[in-house]
């Protein structure tokens, strides 16, 4: 991590916003139905939004407060937060937009004299908070100097103990300058700014995160923090990593989603940097579970194994039955949000197909309904997207025999069981 890296504390709105919240004991929780999932799945969830709405609409009051202020949040930043729509709305196509741009508001005052810049910050501090479960958002982050966007937590009990005994868990956060990374790391009391526990994560073959979406998520337990990139797990965290200092990882934390510009580790914007930049946000989503999803086998007909041809994590590897080995390519996770994962991506019907039939390979996950499944009581794994069957072609189990799509039969060759 880097050495002079500090944190984004807010001692004063969100303390405020916090204090009232506990006070009140205003904590809700949003679920809605999920499908079955196979034994290994994740437990429901228990939280999310998804972002459906007008476009130009503003964020779901019942579930997000926007902060205000240009205190520097600790670090030095250089924005104003702002409740405006210019800078944090829907976009009408299930995406929330954070816009940070250069200030044309006069009126608006910061801690280093007029403010250059106005972004958003969002927190769920009187709407939901949890502990332990796995939290997870899509998101296409922005690029340039001096640029920070970031998915993280605070624990609920900042009004009353502080920071950093709180807690603090960031999922992701990234400074322009290194576009093909992110980091996740924990804050606590004796491990906190620059001695924050954590990783980092880069993309292989020095593509930037700004190109596309991508999933950022931690499970937590009681006893572990592990992220994840696009399913692919680069850090955990246990209390026996603090060096002897306490583990606040205990109790609830509330979800933030902010833009910063400017601060203390980034550095602030050059020539280079374009304004304005725009994080997008497809989906945040939380769920009760405890840890990470277990990778283990999916068989079927013949007692063959779902396997990845060749051991491959291109992007449109046939999937087929193969003898089974135990190997990377026939391990698979199945995730709360409906997704089968191996190899670090997912399950998917080519081209999005509802016909019979349809190539299932392996795709880059992108959130889509050709990358949900269901599983059944009654072993079926059925694509959301086009309601039919993951299939073995001609009811074979043969060695090599690429799966399909079809209506559901109830047949042998449709019947899965995981792990």
């Amino acid at each position: 991590m880097a050495a002079h890296r500090a944190r984004r504390r807010s001692f004063g709105g969100l303390v405020l916003v916090l204090t009232a919240a506990l006070a009140a004991a205003v904590f809700m929780s949003f679920s809605g139905p999920v499908a079955p999932r196979a034994r290994a799945a994740v437990a429901a969830q228990t939280w999310s939004d998804e972002f459906d709405g007008a476009s130009g609409r503003a964020p779901d009051a019942t579930k997000w407060t926007l902060e205000t202020g240009g205190s520097g949040f600790g670090n030095h930043e250089l924005q104003y937060y702002t409740q405006s729509t210019s800078n944090a709305a829907l976009d009408g196509q299930g995406h929330l937009v954070i816009t940070a741009k250069k200030n044309t508001d006069t009126g608006l005052s910061c801690w280093y004299g007029p403010c250059q810049y106005t972004s958003a910050r969002l927190n769920t501090a009187r709407t939901f908070t949890q502990a332990y479960g796995r939290f997870e958002a899509r998101i296409k982050i922005p690029r340039g100097q001096g640029i920070w966007p970031a998915f993280w937590m605070l624990g609920n009990d900042l009004g009353t103990v502080g920071w950093p005994n709180s807690g603090e868990i960031d999922i992701m956060e990234n400074i322009g300058r290194e576009p093909n990374t992110v980091h996740g790391t924990v804050h606590g009391p004796g491990y906190s700014g620059a001695g924050g526990l954590g990783s980092a994560y880069s993309l292989p073959g020095g593509r930037a995160f700004a190109d596309d979406f991508h999933v950022f998520a931690v499970d937590w337990s009681p006893n572990s923090l592990v992220w994840s990139v696009d399913g692919i797990t680069y850090k955990t965290l246990t209390p026996a990593d603090t060096g002897g200092n306490k583990w606040v990882f205990d109790h609830p934390f509330f979800i933030i989603l902010n833009l910063a510009v400017g601060g203390d580790w980034p550095g602030s914007p050059d020539a280079s940097t374009a304004f304005p930049q725009t994080m997008t946000v497809d989906y945040v989503r939380a769920s009760s579970s405890g840890s990470a999803p277990a990778a283990q086998p999916v068989r079927g007909i013949g007692g063959m194994c779902v396997d990845v041809a060749g051991g491959s994590d291109a992007d449109r590897t046939p999937i087929q039955l193969h003898n089974c080995t135990g190997n990377a390519a026939q391990q698979w996770t199945v995730g709360g949000d409906g997704t089968v994962r191996a190899l670090g991506k997912c399950l998917d019907v080519a081209g999005g197909s509802t016909a019979d039939g349809a190539v299932v390979q392996l795709y880059t996950c992108n959130g889509t309904n050709a990358q949900k499944w269901t599983y059944s009581a009654a072993h079926d794994l059925t694509n959301v997207g086009a309601g039919k069957c993951l299939d073995a072609t001609g009811n074979s189990s043969a060695d090599g025999t690429r799966l399909q799509t079809w209506t559901c039969t109830g047949g042998a060759n449709q019947k899965w069981t995981i792990g």
